[in-house]
């Protein structure tokens, strides 16, 4: 099986940051893992009390995708912090980034598996 190339995670959190500056769209990094190979979680704000919590994921293929945490659909902000907790006792190098999306103009750099 070949591997796509992929971008080390602090350089794909750097670009996120600069293509939200761009779109002025508010973002955070809100903790920082591994800069070559952490893992990834998205948390994309959409109102006072719901988020869309997002994990990059390696498919069977060998690329990059996301998986959305928690089923297919928003969860709530208690049960996304509590997920993320469980997240970093079990991987130290995973990256949060948090980004406010309340009219759903992220537009993610890869496909979304279920």
């Amino acid at each position: 099986m070949l591997m796509e190339p992929r971008l080390k995670s602090g350089l794909w959190v750097k670009a996120q940051v600069r293509l939200c500056d761009i779109r002025f769209q508010s973002v955070a990094v809100s903790r920082r893992g591994d800069p070559d190979a952490g893992g990834i979680v998205l948390k994309l704000l959409r109102n006072q009390s719901q988020c869309l919590l997002l994990r990059r994921v390696t498919t069977e293929a060998g690329g990059q995708s996301w998986m959305i945490v928690g089923g297919t659909a928003e969860i709530s902000e208690e049960k996304a912090v509590a997920y993320i907790e469980r997240e970093i006792k079990w991987d130290r190098d995973l990256w949060v980034v948090e980004i406010e999306d309340y009219d759903e103009r992220y537009e993610l750099d890869g496909p979304l598996t279920v």
